[in-house]
């Protein structure tokens, strides 16, 4: 504080008197605030910010007029003569196992795993699919301000064709962030903001488009659109999660909706998937939607009908989906603070029911901001989040019995971020984040790698990954990489 002096000039009363003022009001703001922190509950304000160079996330946005498919290119790409496929997101049979039969290194030397070929694509976390020969991905070219899905050769990456509409999309921690989900003859794809295209798997040709938003009331999430779209038998699995409609089933071939799901709790599309699951003998689709998990019937006759409903799992945001167990046990996961939870849902008579076997909060067990944990054999294996204290970003191994409890961590040296991660051949493939790339043994005995190598000198890489044929795709912000995992001797 400056020292008064003779020749400063002599205040106005008025003056004096709100200079005496301002101690005692500061001292009382003091007071007042001490009193907040002391008994305001944080977590009720809590803000979600999420790692990356944006600001805080959008609001959702109004649905606009899209041409669905309007645009076309064909490119000189020819698939790879190849079978192997892994269809969706997660995989064919949405566990992110892969039980491609190709032999594969056993440990990586310094020049493994090889990269085959990798391509540009415009700023985003959209996962890659594979089917005979073909990687499918969503993209978005800021410069043309087209969405699209580009289908490019296994062998080498070169576009075979690409299929889109003009959509305008802000960038918002990167564009389109999706997974195609691959049946027979049809590529089912749900955009940033809603637009679902299905198209033919080999020439590109359009077969239709729904605009969720726009024709069902569906809220644009924060960060756009997370949900993959689900295929099976020839139905396109969809969670519009609007005004009327919770969940349909899309016929793929006409664009008709078959089935419809009401939307009775009045619930919101997360960024979660739509994960099939068997329980207690009936086939089912499992949803976690912001304000509740629900349970619907895919079984012939009744597809549509809501089984059952968990309003306890009720987040601000989830971005992981559902890990449903052989035993009608159902493991959750979420970030900002989500925590985790194990339900279990039973047949009581002809009726299902929901109980709560556990919960905890993101330092007290395992959680997930963005990826779904996998179970090998009879453990479970996940990435804590940012706010999982001691092992935050650390890769985890857990028994389902308690998700508290952590038998191995990969270490202070091994942080994984936001990171994907598959399983295959009794291994675990792990990409951290910043583009690095380790092989581990998936096992409960401890963390035993067998492999590391930078892929990436970006960042964010959080798509998830695509393994057929012994070629591992994975991308980091802006870049798609086809990997080389095979032994050396197999062609």
């Amino acid at each position: 504080m400056a020292k008064k002096t003779r020749n400063q000039p002599v205040l106005p009363l008025t003056t004096q008197v709100f200079a005496w003022m301002v101690p005692g009001v500061a001292a009382c703001a003091g007071l007042a605030a001490l009193g907040w922190l002391l008994f305001h509950d944080p977590a009720a304000d809590l803000v979600v910010h999420v790692p990356g160079m944006d600001g805080e996330p959008v609001e959702s946005q109004s649905a606009e007029s899209v041409a669905i498919g309007a645009f076309f290119a064909a490119g000189e790409g020819e698939p790879a003569p190849l079978e192997g496929s892994w269809p969706r997101f997660r995989g064919a049979a949405s566990d992110n196992l892969c039980t491609d039969p190709t032999p594969l290194a056993e440990r990586w030397t310094d020049d493994q795993p090889r990269t085959l070929w990798q391509v540009t694509l415009g700023e985003g976390h959209a996962g890659a699919a594979i089917h005979r020969g073909r990687v499918y991905v969503l993209d978005y070219d800021n410069a043309s301000k087209h969405e699209l899905l580009r289908c490019l050769s296994l062998a080498d990456g070169r576009e075979i064709w690409r299929r889109g509409h003009a959509l305008d999309i802000q960038r918002n921690h990167g564009m389109s962030r999706t997974v195609p989900a691959v049946e027979g003859d049809h590529v089912v794809t749900l955009g940033p903001k809603c637009q679902v295209m299905c198209v033919d798997a080999t020439t590109g040709a359009l077969r239709w488009g729904l605009d969720l938003a726009k024709d069902f009331g569906s809220d644009i999430p924060m960060w756009y659109t997370g949900q993959c779209p689900l295929v099976e038998n020839g139905v396109a699995i969809l969670a519009p999660a609007g005004d009327e409609t919770l969940m349909m089933g899309v016929d793929c071939a006409t664009g008709k909706v078959r089935w419809r799901t009401p939307n009775s709790d009045k619930l919101k599309m997360s960024h979660a998937s739509v994960m099939p699951a068997v329980i207690a003998g009936e086939r089912m689709y499992v949803y976690a939607a912001l304000g509740g998990l629900v349970g619907v019937s895919a079984e012939p006759g009744r597809e549509g009908q809501r089984l059952w409903f968990a309003p306890e799992w009720d987040r601000s945001v989830i971005a992981p989906s559902p890990l449903v167990l052989e035993d009608g046990r159902i493991f959750l996961t979420a970030g900002y603070g989500g925590g985790g939870m194990m339900l279990r849902v039973f047949r009581d008579g002809v009726a299902f029911r929901v109980e709560t076997l556990a919960s905890h909060r993101s330092n007290q067990g395992l959680a997930s901001e963005h990826q779904t944990p996998v179970m090998v054999g009879d453990h479970i294996y996940g990435v804590q989040p940012n706010d999982g204290g001691a092992f935050r970003n650390q890769l985890v191994c857990i028994s389902p019995d308690d998700a508290r409890n952590f038998l191995w961590s990969s270490g202070r040296e091994r942080r994984f971020g936001l990171g994907p991660y598959l399983a295959v051949d009794g291994k675990l493939l792990a990409l951290a984040d910043d583009g690095a790339l380790t092989m581990l043994r998936a096992t409960p005995e401890g963390y035993e790698e067998l492999g590391h190598r930078k892929i990436f000198e970006g960042h964010d890489a959080w798509a998830p990954m695509a393994m057929a044929d012994g070629r591992l795709v994975l991308r980091d912000s802006t870049r798609l990489v086809c990997l080389d995992l095979r032994k050396d001797d197999v062609p």
